[in-house]
This record gives structure tokens, sequence and C-alpha cells, in this order.
């Protein structure tokens, strides 16, 4: 009886230490650097202008060495897997990725959460002419661009401003489809493209092994538009992976990457599809 007391007693204690809301732990957020003020903060826009000539390479890189800060808020993360190891974020000016070396980042960095990152020591640079921003990352074929961070340095370089903001898309414009100046202002950003039907609706699934391209990716074309321009590109690792493509006609939003000269609409959970009534 004395083992069972002494027993009740030391979960009394350890319990009494705790809030009482486990999923939310006291004192807010736990994750970023609170050390971080807003003190010299550049819209996306500018950024993108201050390192035209490195962005002009499709993978050029190049450290930022300025204390410079971008504030923006997220658009995509990795909730159902397929925005994997990177964030999209908006300011209003423009768009951009943040890759990281993590998984479920959704847990933290919700949809609409506004960060401000501080950029001074990170890379900036092109993947394929996307532009991001993270560490150098050496491919097996020896070629250098600006790929995922470490989670330790990630939470160095942001904190949270606090406020949480409503994430709209914006319309894709297909008469623009192949408009240079118009896929260099909008990848990275998060839009909705209208009234489209996929080529194999109710054949192929949104990605499998054998239909891999590369990356562990699959890409799947829409009737109508070039393959050559746009597809929609699924991880094999997402959520909803197996599961098959619409027969109807759908709405695709998600964050619109870019290749080189094409559009890889990323969408980030199956609600992005939405059926035409």
């Amino acid at each position: 009886n004395i083992k069972y007391i002494m027993l009740a007693l030391l979960c009394g204690l350890f319990t009494g230490c705790m809030d009482g809301d486990w999923d939310t732990p006291s004192g807010g957020h736990t994750r970023g650097n609170a050390q971080i003020k807003e003190t010299n903060v550049q819209t996306i826009a500018q950024l993108k202008a201050k390192y035209a000539s490195t962005l002009a390479s499709a993978y050029g890189y190049t450290q930022v060495t300025d204390d410079e800060q971008i504030k923006a808020v997220v658009t995509g993360n990795d909730i159902e897997g397929n925005l994997f190891g990177q964030i999209s974020v908006d300011d209003g000016s423009g768009a951009m990725l943040i890759a990281i070396s993590e998984g479920g980042i959704n847990g933290y960095l919700p949809v609409g959460t506004e960060i401000l990152v501080s950029l001074k020591d990170l890379y900036i640079g092109n993947y394929g002419y996307q532009p991001q921003i993270g560490t150098l990352y050496e491919s097996a074929k020896g070629q250098t661009s600006v790929g995922r961070m470490a989670r330790m340095r990630w939470d160095r370089h942001f904190t949270y401003t606090g406020r949480v903001k409503t994430v709209t898309p914006v319309e894709f414009d297909q008469n623009k489809m192949t408009d240079a100046d118009y896929l260099a202002a909008n990848c990275g950003k998060l839009m909705t493209l209208k009234n489209v039907y996929f080529s194999d609706g109710g054949v192929k699934d949104y990605a499998n092994k054998k239909d891999v391209v590369n990356n562990n990716c699959c890409e799947r074309a829409l009737k109508g538009l070039n393959s050559s321009n746009i597809v929609v590109r699924t991880s094999t690792y997402a959520d909803f992976a197996a599961d098959k493509l619409p027969v109807s006609e759908v709405n695709i939003t998600g964050i619109f990457t870019r290749y080189n000269n094409k559009w890889q609409v990323i969408i980030r959970s199956t609600k992005d599809v939405e059926f035409v009534q």
C-alpha cells in the first residue's frame, strides 16, 4: 500500500508541472529566434532586384552579407507531404521558396503565419531559375545550388511577428503561359488554374514509382495545355499520391514553381483540387 501511495504522489507531482493544455506549450512559440528584431526589411521584389545578376543564372547563388530581412506570410508547407523540405512565402510584392531540411514544418508554420527572416549568412539563388533561400547543396553530379538548410540553422534565422493573415490565391492567367516576364514575376506564388481537365483523369493516380520523372516526383499533363509549359507535379511520398486523377473539370490551386521555362504546379493538399459545379 505504501508503494502505491508513493507512486500516486509522484504521478501527481509530474502532472502538476503541466499547464493543463498538452498541445500548446506555455510561453507561446517554442521555435525561432526571439532575439531577431525588425530592422532592415526588404520586400521580396527588392530582394530579387538587388540580386538580379545572381538570379539571371539557372543555378546562380550568392551569400547574403548585409543585415537585411524579409517579412512574409507562409502560403505553402508540407501539410500533406507534397511541398516537402520547403515553404513558400509571399509579402505581396512577390514570392519566394525557403528550403529547410526538416519534416513536419506545418506543425509550427501553418499557412497564414507571418514570419520575419534574417537573411545574413544565408544564401539566395536559383534551382532551374526558381529563386529560393537556403544553404549550399552539391548534387551527385557535382552541381552546386541553393538547397535545404539544417533545422538548427533555420531556427536561428526566423521569428514570428505574431500576426496571422488570410491567404488568398490569385488566378493564373493562361494567356501568359509562355510569357517570360510573367513566369519570372509569379514563380513561387500561390495561384489557381481554373477550368481544366487532367489528360489521364480516372486512369492514372497523382504519383507512382513507375512514372517518376526525377526526385521521386511525377508530372501530370492537362488537356489542351502543352506539358512542356505546365504540369501538375506530385511527390510519390505525398499523402494523396495513390489517389486517382479527377475525371471532371477542376480548379487547381497550388504553389506555381518554375523549372527553367516550365510551370510546375505543386498542390498542397487534396483540398487544392476543387470540382467545378
